[in-house]
């Protein structure tokens, strides 16, 4: 059961980004999903999260209408599409996934498996 994200890099503020997460041994049918961030030294951060429910994704508010998260349980991967990108989006983000957990959660603490980070940089 193993997460893989990819799809960081460097971009200009005002640009876009799309960041990938695959899933491997496992199918994401009846996973909650999220993506999160982490500053060095700082506490990791939920971003943008899904239940594969009929809930809606939930959303950090500084990233409301800029980021979109979206599922392709066939393709067993989540994506986050993130537009608009300021310099204080630059982070190391994550995935995660966590079964069976109702409404989504952008806490990382109820999430028990974790992809690698992958660096997303914006420059001023």
């Amino acid at each position: 059961v193993q997460l893989q994200a990819f799809g960081g890099g460097l971009v200009q503020s005002g640009g876009s980004l799309r960041l990938t997460c695959t899933a491997s041994g496992f199918s994401l049918d009846g996973y909650a999903v999220g993506w999160f961030r982490q500053d060095p030294g700082k506490e990791r951060k939920g971003v943008a999260c899904d239940s594969n429910l009929k809930d809606r994704p939930d959303y950090e508010e500084s990233v409301k209408g800029r980021f979109t998260i979206s599922r392709d349980n066939a393709k067993r991967s989540v994506t986050l599409h993130m537009d608009s990108l300021r310099p204080e989006d630059t982070a190391v983000y994550f995935c995660a996934t966590e079964r069976h957990m109702g409404p989504c959660s952008l806490r990382p603490i109820h999430y028990s498996t974790w992809g690698q980070g992958t660096q997303v940089t914006v420059s001023s």
